[in-house]
């Protein structure tokens, strides 16, 4: 049933320590699999998409916001005849590298490796696959077919590509020096991640009281849906059925969306006439929103930018995170054996870029509560509550 611009798993480009067959999985389940069972995919339910992970039970975690990923992915996917399993695959992993704290202790991350490199969750997210899990005798890391690692590598910045090309030559770096899109699947998988984190950010941002459904009024995408529920369904205008009309109207505004893409891609597929999985790579994205989507999404995100992301009790969690992520650091820099003793070793007497990396690694695989388990035992101070 897979289309010819699908990535088929009989046609993998491999991986880079070659394996036999599975007997009952093909190459792209067996991906997921290995996804599923590894350590970094266990820590994403501890690890916080907006809200901190002690602010609620009900908010989003990266683990539950990769499933949200994984099955909008799988669903446009099998309407376009993509690979679903290379979908899934790439969805479940593509946020194994986000540090605890969110964005906030990303950026906090990224600034205190300022002079080693930097620091891109993208990045950090194939390190662990490629790298950083122990789960196999014979190498560390997954290692997963091309295919998937091409699609968690979403970004990169040029530096770093030149840098992955000169390990693997025509591997996953060369797309960015090449200018070529992904695969489709990958592509799909991206604007799944958007899809996603728009919809669960505005339900946990109305669950947590910081926005209300009346400023949401000010978004034409989701007012639209607002009201189409509400015509459908007047009862959800009484005041205790209200969080049944914002479930019905972000469900309404999903199916929207995925429609939308459906419809957009299969009409720049049969305009761009592609006939294999390297044509689609070659002609430019392909999997996307219609203009006017693509707009209405934007002021969407926009709206919770402002409102949500920028809210001031959202922003004074967001410093004391990145205190915290930002002590860690130093202090793992300065005594490196208070870290694990695998990245205790790998820090102590190495040239400082690699000790910086390996502090960095250590962080990065942090959950919330773990991070703020260490800050204390480190400084004998609480900055957020457990």
């Amino acid at each position: 049933m897979l289309a010819a611009y699908a990535c088929h798993p009989a046609h993998s480009r491999g991986r880079r320590h070659p394996e036999v067959p599975a007997p009952t999985r093909t190459e792209y389940q067996r991906d997921r699999d290995r996804i599923v069972h590894s350590t970094a995919f266990r820590r994403l339910v501890y690890k916080t998409q907006v809200f901190l992970n002690h602010e609620g039970d009900l908010f989003r975690t990266r683990l539950t916001h990769s499933l949200e990923v994984a099955q909008l992915g799988r669903s446009i996917a099998r309407s376009l005849q993509l690979n679903e399993d290379l979908v899934e695959a790439i969805s479940l992993a593509h946020d194994l590298g986000h540090t605890p704290f969110g964005h906030a202790g990303q950026d906090a991350l990224h600034s205190c490796m300022h002079d080693w490199g930097g620091f891109e969750h993208n990045l950090q997210s194939l390190r662990v696959v490629d790298a950083l899990e122990e789960r196999y005798p014979d190498y560390n890391g997954l290692n997963l077919t091309f295919e998937t690692r091409e699609g968690i590598l979403k970004h990169c910045s040029r530096a770093h590509a030149e840098a992955l090309e000169q390990t693997e030559p025509g591997g996953v770096g060369a797309r960015f020096l090449r200018r070529e899109q992904p695969s489709l699947e990958a592509q799909l998988c991206n604007l799944a991640d958007e899809i996603a984190y728009n919809a669960h950010d505005i339900d946990d941002g109305v669950r947590s009281g910081l926005i209300t459904l009346e400023q949401l009024d000010d978004v034409a995408l989701f007012t639209r849906f607002k009201a189409e529920a509400l015509a459908a369904h007047p009862q959800l205008g009484a005041a205790g059925l209200r969080r049944r009309w914002l479930y019905e109207s972000i469900r309404r505004m999903l199916s929207a969306q995925v429609y939308d893409v459906i419809d957009h891609t299969r009409a720049a597929l049969q305009a761009a006439g592609v006939a294999s999985p390297d044509a689609a790579r070659r002609a430019g994205p392909l999997v996307g929103f219609s203009p006017a989507m693509r707009e209405a999404s934007h002021v969407l995100k926009r709206f919770l930018f402002r409102n949500l992301y920028r809210h001031p009790q959202v922003m004074d969690t967001t410093a004391l995170a990145q205190q915290v992520v930002r002590e860690l650091f130093a202090a793992y820099l300065h005594t490196p054996g208070e870290m694990k003793p695998a990245y205790a070793a790998a820090a102590q007497g190495a040239e400082p870029a690699q000790a910086a990396r390996s502090v960095a690694d250590f962080i990065a695989g942090m959950t919330d509560r773990f991070a703020l388990r260490e800050h204390h035992r480190l400084t004998g101070r609480r900055l957020l509550d457990t």
